[in-house]
């Protein structure tokens, strides 16, 4: 059978196949699940940046309110109780998953300045994370921020967890750069070990009856795995990063696909919500059919095979693509 290992932030992976944040993640159930099933790395929901920065609010609260202070005034506080978990149950999720789980476990972080980002990285290592997760997640809303502020604000965000602990750290992106490679290759300059492409933006919906603005989850499609393979592919050889491939991987194509373009692992999140984390079961066997039929000995051997530097036509994955896409479609049209 062909060797189905993979490394990812230096870490030795038994497959490519990972389970990405979700719900799945968050309790030692889910995590158990997810391992049976065949998942070799897990990656925990994110910790919020408001929700650290909501505990030290509550914190000067608390230190400020005196003995003859009237409760009426706790109702201006924002309540902890709306987010999923708190920093310190976080921090035990941890712990307790590095002691029931032999795969690595990598905590996640969801933020966009420096914040309790750097005391709360060293405080999961400390409590035995096997990596880190940056989740950069910035909607450039100002229109008096510029290009070169925002990327530089993460940069820094970069610089300082990567200076605060030892362990392997990825950066997980969103697609909307001015300059992707660029921002791609300062991120890696500031100390990041991966880079996992892409975030998915959960876009707000209105609600025509309440017209309120409200949040909708939309699952991902393999589809939307396109927006990274090119990126994969075009980044593959040119960071010295390992590269994750997450949005839109269902499929033990998927898969494929995403390891033919480069990536090192590929992560599930809606795939495993849907059917359930035995869903993984068809993707490792099918991963290591294809591999046995075309002569493959292991994935390392197939990894990159269709990167931009490897294939014949290295526009395919730039602007040539474009106008030959939309032909394809008139042809198929007219036939």
């Amino acid at each position: 059978m062909p060797g189905l290992s993979t490394g990812y932030l230096g870490l030795d992976l038994r497959t490519p196949l990972v389970a990405s944040s979700s719900p799945l993640t968050g309790d030692l159930a889910g995590l158990r699940r997810l391992e049976d099933a065949g998942a070799s790395a897990v990656v925990l929901p994110s910790l919020f940046e408001e929700q650290l920065t909501g505990e030290s609010l509550e914190i000067d609260r608390l230190l400020e309110t005196g003995a003859e202070s009237f409760g009426e005034a706790l109702g201006y506080f924002p309540s902890l109780d709306d987010y999923n978990t708190g920093p310190d149950h976080y921090l035990e999720l941890v712990q307790r998953a590095k002691q029931v789980l032999d795969v690595p476990v990598i905590a996640s972080l969801n933020g966009t300045t420096p914040g309790g980002w750097v005391e709360h990285a060293r405080l999961l290592e400390e409590a035995g994370a096997d990596a880190l997760e940056l989740n950069l997640y910035a909607v450039a809303a100002d229109p008096e921020e510029n290009a070169w502020t925002l990327e530089t604000r993460l940069r820094e965000v970069v610089l300082g967890v990567r200076r605060a602990i030892a362990i392997p750290l990825a950066v997980k992106l969103s697609p909307f750069f001015t300059a992707l490679a660029h921002t791609a290759r300062e991120l890696v300059a500031a100390g990041a070990d991966g880079l996992v492409l892409f975030n998915r933006f959960y876009q707000p919906d209105l609600d025509l009856e309440t017209l309120e603005v409200k949040p909708r989850l939309v699952l991902s499609t393999s589809e939307e795995l396109r927006l990274p393979l090119r990126w994969i592919a075009i980044l593959r050889g040119r960071v010295e990063a390992s590269l994750a491939a997450t949005s839109g991987v269902h499929t033990r194509d998927d898969v494929l696909k995403a390891l033919l373009a480069g990536a090192d692992v590929a992560m599930l999140a809606s795939a495993l919500l849907r059917f359930g984390p035995d869903h993984l079961r068809p993707l490792e066997q099918g991963l290591a059919e294809w591999l046995a039929v075309r002569e493959y000995e292991s994935v390392e051997q197939l990894k990159g095979s269709l990167c931009q530097g490897s294939v014949t036509d290295p526009a395919a994955f730039e602007r040539a693509n474009y106008a030959r896409t939309l032909k394809s479609w008139s042809s198929s049209f007219r036939a």
